[in-house]
């Protein structure tokens, strides 16, 4: 937002400011020194006003680009980037899994523990596809190749 955007007001050669600025040297020449403050106070104003007009337009054309980013979904999730976030959840639901798989496996025997033991592992991979949504993106197997390369 530094530079200078073409569809902004170039300051130095808008012809509106330079009227104005004419007008004002033209005014002190009629006017007189006593009246030199008030003109110079009321360009300055001016060239503030065309500023701040300048900023606006900048900052919501800013405003509307990122909008329209994350309308289309051009952001995306913050990646884990901790040791924890990452391995935290899955150190969590393994120290977990010991007394959810002996008492799964006392209360219905093996049945019981192989449905702790799924719940556990699709706990972990829905963790894993919200903290990297592209992992399982794009993948195809085998089959699904050769049937599309015919």
């Amino acid at each position: 937002m530094s530079a200078l955007d073409p569809r902004d007001v170039d300051l130095t050669r808008d012809p509106d400011l330079r009227k104005d600025l004419d007008a004002t040297v033209r005014a002190r020449t009629e006017l007189g020194e006593e009246y030199d403050s008030a003109l110079a106070d009321s360009f300055l104003e001016q060239v503030g006003r065309r500023i701040d007009d300048v900023v606006d337009r900048r900052v919501r054309r800013h405003l509307a680009e990122e909008q329209m980013a994350a309308a289309r979904g051009s952001r995306r999730p913050k990646p884990a980037d901790s040791w924890a976030e990452r391995y935290g959840f899955a150190l969590i639901t393994l120290v977990l899994a010991i007394p959810l798989s002996s008492i799964a496996a006392a209360l219905a025997g093996p049945a019981g523990l192989v449905v702790a033991w799924l719940g556990i592992v699709g706990v972990n991979v829905v963790q894993a596809v919200r903290l990297n949504p592209e992992l399982f993106a794009g993948r195809h197997t085998g089959r699904e190749r050769s049937a599309e390369d015919d």
